[in-house]
């Protein structure tokens, strides 16, 4: 399936703060790329989540899917591969890919889903328009 957007990809170190005592990622790091990589694609195009708080509007996470296939491992450099799948002005489908540079190959999959919400009533709303425009929808 074409993706609506491809974005940018993310890289970071995995430190020792990631791992457990034998230097191998905590699970739920891999979370935590896919997270930073998802909120870099928004301050990559100049969309504040301080001005979504601001105006009661918040990013939140509906649901997801993670497969592992082989473990992130201490000083390894990792790229996070994201791209927008499927899209509607309330809920967004990433595919999110975790890979380790140096040899190449995937660590993790997953799908997030993602949906936008009013802070005050906790109720979902349509993304901002800014975003909808980048990836196509109006």
């Amino acid at each position: 399936m074409m993706p609506l957007h491809k974005c940018k990809d993310f890289y970071c170190k995995v430190f020792t703060e990631d791992t457990d005592f034998q230097g191998v990622v905590y699970h739920a790091n891999y979370l935590k790329y896919f997270e930073r990589a998802r909120s870099e694609f928004l301050h990559f195009h100049q969309l504040s989540q301080v001005t979504s708080h601001e105006n009661n509007g918040a990013y939140v996470v509906k649901d997801l899917t993670l497969n592992f296939y082989f473990p992130a491992k201490l000083e390894n450099n990792l790229v996070v591969k994201s791209e927008i799948q499927l899209a509607s002005k309330a809920r967004m489908e990433f595919t999110q890919e975790i890979w380790e540079q140096k040899n190449d190959i995937i660590l993790c999959s997953g799908k997030v889903n993602v949906c936008y919400i009013n802070t005050l009533t906790g109720k979902p709303r349509s993304f901002p328009d800014e975003l909808l425009t980048l990836i196509g929808i109006s």
